[in-house]
């Protein structure tokens, strides 16, 4: 891609060295979607851990010290903050990748907002969040095992850089536009949040048994990917792309579908547990919206999947 010396977002939040290690960046699929109540549910280890550390409070208190003091990362009766930063230095690389994919979360807010401009709607921007090892989110906490991921409930993407290094590393999915086509995926999310399909998969869910919720998931993801390929249209059309670049992020959705992911952490493949899409699925439907760049192209709950 030829990215360098183009907009960059604003819409970014650089929560980098906040978070903690790190995990298989695929072991937990799929959206994340708040549950129907929207809040989160208190077990009763969570009232547990509540009512100590009330009596923990009390307790430092009595002893003098301030507790609020601990939390801010000052020393007990000093003056100085415990570490220098909360946020960990970042590599001349990582810094590079930021830029990166501000310029590409640009170019996704340059392509929907004409899109949806010329459908009559607005096109509210969603917000990037960089993180490393774990994040908290509207739709919970989460760690860099789920890989990237959108929130409807705060209308944001999650991703931790060092995905990248594991997608091309582990996975043989290399190349800039595939890193792109990643993130391009998880804003067709946010599309779909703004025109009702997510809402809607949200609502129908709580009546689905597993089996039926990993089925409607693999729609919801494929249109995603479908999506990512109509923003790679446009992307085309400004002659932002070089050589190779369509067939880097083909490349990245045959080495992420289900069955090739099982079939490489697991040596076998369990349809029933599909939620993204086989191989063959994500490639079909980015080519299909990277063919048409029209939203109509994309109805993967009406055609075959």
């Amino acid at each position: 891609m030829d990215w360098k010396g183009r907009r960059q977002s604003d819409n970014i939040e650089d929560r980098r060295g906040q978070g903690g290690g790190r995990g298989n960046p695929f072991g937990r699929g799929g959206i994340r979607l708040p549950t129907g109540g929207g809040g989160m549910r208190a077990s009763g280890g969570g009232l547990k851990t509540i009512i100590f550390l009330v009596l923990l409070f009390v307790v430092l208190r009595a002893c003098g010290i301030d507790p609020t003091a601990l939390l801010e990362g000052v020393a007990p009766g000093g003056s100085g903050s415990v570490t220098e930063s909360r946020t960990a230095p970042t590599s001349a690389r990582q810094d590079e990748m930021k830029q990166f994919v501000a310029t590409v979360l640009a170019e996704t807010e340059d392509t929907w907002t004409g899109i949806m401009k010329s459908e009559g709607l607005d096109y509210p921007q969603p917000t990037l969040v960089l993180f490393t090892g774990s994040v908290a989110s509207a739709c919970g906490n989460a760690s860099s095992a789920s890989g990237p991921f959108y929130c409807p409930a705060d209308s944001k993407v999650y991703l931790d850089l060092d995905f990248y290094n594991e997608l091309s590393d582990r996975f043989g999915a290399s190349g800039d536009f595939a890193q792109a086509y990643v993130l391009a995926h998880e804003v067709g999310h946010h599309v779909q949040n703004l025109i009702g399909v997510l809402p809607e998969f949200n609502r129908q869910r709580q009546a689905m048994n597993q089996s039926e919720e990993n089925q409607m998931s693999v729609r919801v993801e494929l249109q995603a990917d479908c999506f990512a390929g109509i923003w790679g249209h446009y992307t085309e059309q400004k002659g932002i792309l070089e050589t190779g670049d369509l067939e880097e992020a083909l490349n990245a959705a045959q080495q992420i579908g289900d069955d090739a992911l099982q079939r490489s952490t697991q040596g076998y493949v369990v349809p029933d547990s599909f939620n993204h899409g086989t191989s063959a699925q994500r490639v079909k439907w980015f080519k299909r919206g990277f063919d048409t760049g029209r939203l109509d192209s994309c109805d993967t709950f009406n055609d075959p999947v």
